[in-house]
């Protein structure tokens, strides 16, 4: 689950982290009047997407009065913010953030998130604050530093002076930045966090270390615990049709293709999307109706990959183990006959009750094409969509 920048800073702030001081608005009047409350003559105002790079799409501006404030709260609110991970529709700013001014003196990168192969969480630190640092990876990698560290003991205080020292934080700031770093490596851990990212982190000219932007994800598996940050949770940043699956428990991603996917279990979605790519298709979405799966869950499942108006044709591949196929048979069957399905269906199922969710599919008199391993599947779904 993600949240938005002034979400996160405010997590920081009750951590004891430095954050500039700031308001949410979701009107000019707002913004104006945020301007006056903070008593800065520099403030920097935000727009709030769950979205990096807002400010090369326009989506960030300093504004040194009241009536550029206007000026730029007007222009923001309301467009449509177009940056490398909104695509090309760009995503609606309904909220701004209006925060004061600070005098940068260094930028750099602080970051926590899972290392794969050690199995535990990594701080990770450089001296190229406000890059892309995926780029700085690729171009430049021993300028991140790491640190790895266990969830119950937290990030060492040695290994955060030495983060803080390699990436060149002034001598008198040693301390406080790795204060900073023990702080959000503590955060991290107790919200059950995906994702903790300061980047920029700066030691402005007054020696203060702060974070000037903060992006936090959090582990939707451990959101059982964190009530509280379910309520940050903004349904206007998500697509909608992933909104509809989790009424459902369902675990569904929106991809660009145009081939729909119904799956149960992650690896064999993986490996379905997988295949109808070898055979020149174009997955349309990761769609996992998961092990225990009822009637009611696939016929769900069904009205929202068709709701896609990308699909062109639909590909159900099932396993049967704990799930079984005569359920999803009969899933598929209610769901047809309640959609008017236009594009193709192809259908492969194995495993428990195999013969009878055959049987269900072939007695239903519906457009159904079957299919016996997931290569036919494939192969089949991708010719019925070139031919359409």
């Amino acid at each position: 689950m993600k949240i938005h920048e002034y979400q996160a800073k405010q997590l920081l702030a009750e951590h004891g982290l430095d954050v500039p001081t700031g308001r949410v608005c979701s009107t000019v009047d707002e913004a104006t009047a945020a301007y006056t409350e903070l008593g800065s003559e520099l403030v920097v105002v935000k727009a709030q997407i769950h979205a990096g790079g807002r400010g090369k799409g326009g989506g960030v501006k300093l504004a040194r009065s009241a009536e550029e404030v206007s000026a730029a709260a007007e222009a923001i609110l309301g467009m449509d913010l177009i940056t490398p991970q909104t695509g090309p529709e760009g995503q609606r700013v309904r909220k701004i953030w209006v925060e004061e001014g600070s005098a940068i003196a260094k930028e750099y990168y602080v970051g926590v998130v899972i290392d794969r192969e050690r199995d535990l969480p990594v701080m990770m630190a450089s001296s190229e604050g406000g890059m892309d640092i995926e780029e700085v990876a690729a171009n430049s990698p021993e300028k991140i530093l790491k640190a790895p560290f266990s969830p119950a003991a937290g990030l060492d205080e040695a290994d955060a002076r030495r983060l803080a020292t390699g990436i060149g934080m002034p001598a008198e700031l040693v301390d406080e930045a790795a204060r900073f770093l023990v702080g959000l490596a503590q955060l991290y851990v107790e919200k059950d966090c995906s994702l903790a990212e300061i980047n920029p982190l700066v030691h402005t000219e007054d020696g203060a270390v702060r974070a000037l932007d903060a992006k936090i994800n959090f582990d939707s598996s451990g959101l059982f615990r964190h009530p509280e940050l379910v309520e940050l949770r903004d349904l206007d940043e998500e697509d909608p049709k992933e909104i509809e699956a989790s009424r459902y428990d369902l675990s569904y991603i929106s991809l660009d293709g145009n081939i729909a996917c119904m799956v149960n279990g992650a690896g064999l979605a993986m490996a379905t999307m997988d295949v109808i790519s070898l055979y020149g298709g174009s997955p349309a979405n990761f769609l996992d109706v998961g092990g225990g799966a009822t009637t009611e869950n696939v016929t769900a499942a069904f009205r929202i990959l068709l709701s896609d108006e990308q699909v062109e044709g639909v590909l159900i591949n099932i396993f049967g183990g704990i799930m079984q196929c005569d359920v999803i048979a009969n899933g598929v069957v209610e769901a047809v006959r309640q959609i008017d399905l236009n594009v193709p269906l192809v259908v492969r199922l194995e495993g428990t009750n195999v013969e009878a969710g055959r049987a269900i599919l072939a007695e239903s008199g519906l457009p159904i094409i079957a299919a016996t391993d997931l290569d036919d599947a494939a192969q089949k779904i991708c010719q019925a969509v070139k031919d359409a």
